[in-house]
């Protein structure tokens, strides 16, 4: 913390206390673990005291114990497999897509009020409700899955993109402009960077959403995958596999969103 400020009055000097790190939010990760743990404890508690049936829900020790059984009989790592290649190339697809409109929208006149129209037709679309279509058009296989990845995580990456664009200082593309910069160069040089945060938290918000498609598309047409597991499981009771399965998609949403942060740090590292 920094040391408070002096402030010179008429007659001599007073301390001043630095008021200036009201609104700098500390990431504290110990905080956040010492939660999540104090959570597992609690919950592990309750299902030691007999307060919360191990039908409905199991102990976090039962859920540990799935998770070890499935990840040494090799279950796990087929349906984590699966489940990351549809979710990986789906969301390349969908996001790719999404920052190239974002920015046609955010940048041209022409293409902004037929795009903007359109995203706002289609993005209140629930996405899963359009799987038998994308069945229909690309079979039953992989592609139905990656189609709907991919078009429910184009819309928000879009949205997030041009909004990104729009928020850019204009003097600061006017100074461009002065300094005889190309459009180009303003582009990449100005507003790119200047948007490159807007788009990388649509990004973050795009994977979420893709990791729900997954699981959806994966309990309406897939043998392998966690969401499969997770179905399965639940046609069976089989709570503590089907909690694991939860588990192991929470962990999944938590490396991608890891990676984003890593790729943001290096990108901004600028500002």
């Amino acid at each position: 913390m920094r040391e408070p400020a002096t402030a010179e009055t008429g007659v001599g000097a007073r301390r001043v206390a630095y008021r200036g790190g009201v609104f700098l939010p500390e990431t504290r990760r110990a905080a956040g673990a010492t939660a999540l743990l104090a959570l597992i404890a609690l919950w592990q508690l309750a299902s030691s005291l007999g307060w919360m049936s191990p039908v409905f829900a199991p102990s976090p020790a039962e859920v540990g114990e799935a998770l070890w059984r499935m990840g040494v009989s090799g279950e796990l790592v087929g349906h984590l497999k699966a489940s990351l290649a549809r979710l990986l190339v789906g969301f390349a697809i969908g996001g790719t897509a999404g920052v190239a409109f974002g920015l046609a929208v955010g940048l041209s006149s022409l293409v902004r009020a037929p795009g903007v129209t359109l995203v706002s037709a289609l993005f209140p679309i629930p996405k899963i409700a359009l799987l038998p279509l994308f069945i229909l058009w690309f079979g039953i296989g992989e592609g139905s899955k990656v189609a709907t990845i991919a078009f429910g995580t184009f819309f928000p990456t879009v949205i997030a993109t041009y909004g990104a664009v729009d928020n850019v200082d204009r003097s600061l593309v006017r100074m461009g402009r002065s300094f005889g910069l190309s459009q180009a160069a303003i582009v990449w040089k100005i507003i790119f960077p200047g948007a490159l945060p807007g788009i990388l938290s649509g990004l973050r918000i795009a994977s979420s959403i893709g990791i729900v498609l997954l699981v959806a598309a994966e309990m309406i047409g897939a043998s392998q995958g966690v969401g499969a597991l997770v179905l399965s499981a639940g046609n069976l009771m089989q709570s503590d596999r089907l909690l694991a399965g939860v588990v192991v998609l929470s962990l999944v949403g938590l490396t991608l969103s890891a990676f984003l942060g890593l790729a943001e740090k290096r990108l901004l590292a600028w500002r």
